[in-house]
């Protein structure tokens, strides 16, 4: 019965060292940073957006558009991925009223961070928008939840041990 509790302590204590250690494992990066900055207010088109993060990013997959208050796509080409800043050209701008700028990337470590932010055009200007925004596939979430996985990994750890104890009783 000794064997047993100690088993059953152990297992505990190394699961919950586990999910301290994923939990701080976890941290994903972050925005830290916005250009044009969140709420400004411009008076004319920036040529360009862009987001930086606390870490480098991956290139592949990146989104970035940018929403303009007549609900059309205004930013213009491919997102460019350099180290932690993401980026997209931006047309000139039209109508006046507020900007929104979606983002997906992915971080070093392989988690999509999304967001958006947004910015104030208070001058009418002349450009021409692209696409209705509505036709167009805006970035989300689809990262998998690792909670699951740590759970599995308790479970079997925890599986494991217990057959040990009764295996050499």
């Amino acid at each position: 019965m000794k064997r047993l509790l100690a088993a059953a302590l152990l297992t505990v204590t190394l699961a919950a060292g586990s999910l301290a250690a994923a939990a701080g494992a976890a941290a994903h990066a972050t925005r830290i940073a916005a250009d044009p900055a969140e709420n400004a207010e411009l008076t004319e088109s920036p040529a360009a957006v862009a987001a930086t993060f606390n870490e480098a990013m991956q290139p592949q997959f990146a989104a970035m558009t940018v929403v303009g208050p007549d609900g059309n796509l205004w930013s213009t080409g491919e997102p460019t991925v350099d180290g932690a800043v993401v980026s997209v050209g931006v047309r000139p701008l039209g109508p006046p009223g507020t900007y929104t700028v979606n983002y997906r990337a992915t971080s070093a470590d392989g988690h999509v961070i999304s967001g958006s932010w947004s910015f104030e055009l208070t001058v009418a200007g002349t450009g021409t928008p692209g696409p209705s925004a509505t036709a167009a596939d805006e970035p989300g979430d689809d990262a998998f939840p690792m909670w699951p996985l740590y759970v599995g990994v308790v479970v079997i750890v925890g599986g494991a041990v217990l057959w040990a104890v009764r295996r050499r009783t």
